[in-house]
């Protein structure tokens, strides 16, 4: 499950996340002392790459310098995910519909028994949100998702997160995935000459779009079509939830809507159960902690400075069924927002 074009969506801030977090200072240990916490991340142009080597002296901190942090990136983030559940790193880089995709034994997991143990909920960082646009001269024909089923769409390149996402939107809707693959350069000229009807496009934290939406803005008008009402309480009814986007923060050009209307993928880096608790509580403490920090930083941290613990509730209620990491778990319940519903995950 290739999810590279889903993580290159990189705020210029990025860099003064990693200059600005290294010169953070953190007890003094002994190099040759100290345990090692391999944190596995797509390729290294990505942001989840960026964002995990933002991250590490924060880590190594916030865990009293006991633990010297590494990032590992891997070409996709279905290796990076099974790296984390071999023998490659203690941290894994995966999304919402990712653990959706471990636990149902689908896509890149299919037949897949990982030997070290399945990550469970651990942290989710920030969302991604995905949704519908077609040509503005054609604006009139599409009200709804529905007018898109069964009719030659670019859901983004197959197999990527955004991709996965309108999958199983389709699939809580009742609706055909028509897939038409094309390259996402040609994005433009697809729609312009009726090779597809529409094309999914996708935010960061409701911030920026992807490169090949900007210049398709830049090349043609476009209109956002959201989902109609009784699709959104489908959707939320699925375990999906909906956010709302201002199309001025995204867009430079009038897309039709007053708020555009985005199913979120959540993005995390979990870990195994069996990672001591004390490791992930820690951590999320630290980020906690620092959050307004981060998203003054780099602005795709905003929604988690925004709601630190709703986006926690909301990436395992995406999968409520999977278990949650013991140091997660303890974090919510003194948060108020633990729901005994769900499980904590045991080692082994």
């Amino acid at each position: 499950m290739a999810t590279k074009t889903r993580t290159h969506v990189v705020g210029t801030a990025a860099i003064a996340v990693i200059a600005g977090l290294a010169a953070w200072t953190m007890p003094v240990a002994d190099a040759q002392q100290r345990k090692s916490l391999r944190w596995a991340t797509s390729s290294v142009d990505s942001y989840g790459y960026k964002v995990a080597a933002s991250m590490t002296k924060m880590v190594e901190e916030a865990l009293g310098g006991e633990y010297t942090v590494t990032v590992h990136p891997y070409p996709q983030t279905t290796s990076a995910t099974k790296a984390a559940m071999e023998d490659g790193a203690e941290i894994g880089y995966t999304a919402d519909i990712g653990m959706t995709q471990l636990y149902g034994g689908e896509g890149g997991f299919k037949d897949y028994n990982p030997p070290k143990g399945k990550l469970v909920h651990t942290w989710y960082a920030y969302p991604m949100e995905s949704f519908m646009a077609a040509p503005a001269k054609d604006a009139g024909k599409y009200k709804c998702l529905k007018d898109f089923s069964g009719k030659p769409v670019f859901y983004t390149t197959a197999g990527f997160m955004n991709w996965l996402n309108f999958q199983r939107m389709y699939k809580a809707l009742g609706y055909e995935f028509k897939h038409v693959q094309i390259d996402a350069k040609t994005n433009s000229d697809a729609m312009q000459g009726g090779t597809i009807i529409g094309s999914v496009a996708y935010t960061v934290a409701g911030k920026s779009l992807a490169p090949y939406w900007k210049e398709t803005e830049v090349r043609m008008d476009v209109s956002v079509v959201n989902p109609c009402p009784d699709e959104i309480a489908k959707l939320k009814a699925a375990g999906l939830s909906i956010a709302s986007i201002d199309p001025k923060g995204a867009f430079s050009k009038d897309v039709g809507v007053k708020e555009i209307m985005g199913v979120p993928i959540l993005f995390a880096y979990n870990v195994r159960a069996d990672l001591p608790e004390e490791i992930i509580y820690k951590m999320l403490n630290a980020f906690y902690r620092n959050r307004d920090k981060l998203a003054s930083l780099d602005p795709g941290f905003s929604a988690l400075a925004n709601d630190f613990v709703g986006m926690q509730v909301s990436g395992i209620n995406a999968n409520p069924r999977v278990p949650v990491h013991a140091g997660l778990a303890k974090f919510l319940k003194e948060h108020k927002a633990w729901d005994d519903r769900w499980t904590v995950g045991k080692s082994g």
